[in-house]
């Protein structure tokens, strides 16, 4: 893709400027590190584009700490101080989905993920952010915790101009078909294979 020059010319009879910022389904997949980093490098372009980015993680831990999390909501907090870039919201559902929490209430992962989804689509209903990154969101629909149809048809359907980056293995095939771009990380190798286990600024 030598000079940004497609292989093809679409006679879809729009521009080339309306061609460039159609809004993307990005997946990133595959059993190799990076599937999030990449998505929240992405973020951090949309960030300095000046959009609203909104982060969903669905299976972290509460006490996982990320480095990714640290740096987005820092940027998050230089919008609202200085108007740079854009806005950022992070929610976690390892700690509670931050606009509904439920003191007392007991753990039900399935429950949780659905009502982060129910959230999503809300969101993707508003038009809330420019763009959503649903990290290892593959994992509560290959569970059956997450109906696949309402998703898709969701993303297939969402208003105006809304980026949405998906991580997470094993995507599913419909999820796989109507994306955009599909990046499968393939592990060659890792220090994880000689016995060694991740490390503080390498892995989170």
């Amino acid at each position: 893709m030598a000079k940004g020059v497609t292989p093809i010319t679409p006679d879809d009879g729009r521009t080339t400027r309306q061609r460039r910022n159609t809004p993307l389904v990005v997946v990133h997949s595959g059993q190799g590190k990076g599937k999030s980093t990449a998505a929240f490098g992405l973020a951090l372009r949309g960030w300095n584009q000046g959009w609203s980015i909104g982060v969903f993680q669905f299976v972290k831990s509460a006490k996982w700490k990320i480095g990714e999390e640290a740096a987005l909501t820092a940027l998050g907090r230089l919008h609202d101080e200085t108007g740079e870039g854009g806005p950022v919201e992070w929610h976690k559902m390892g700690s509670g989905w931050s606009w509904s929490r439920k003191a007392g209430a007991e753990e039900d992962h399935a429950a949780d993920a659905q009502e982060g989804w129910a959230e999503i689509k809300r969101r993707l209903a508003a038009q809330t952010h420019t763009m959503y990154v649903l990290d290892e969101f593959t994992y509560p629909m290959k569970w059956g915790w997450i109906d696949v149809d309402d998703v898709i048809e969701t993303l297939t359907n969402r208003p105006g101009h809304q980026h949405v980056v998906i991580t997470g293995r094993d995507p599913h095939p419909r999820l796989v078909e109507i994306a955009d771009v599909v990046t499968e990380m393939t592990k060659v190798a890792h220090p994880f294979d000689r016995g060694q286990k991740g490390q503080k600024g390498i892995e989170w």
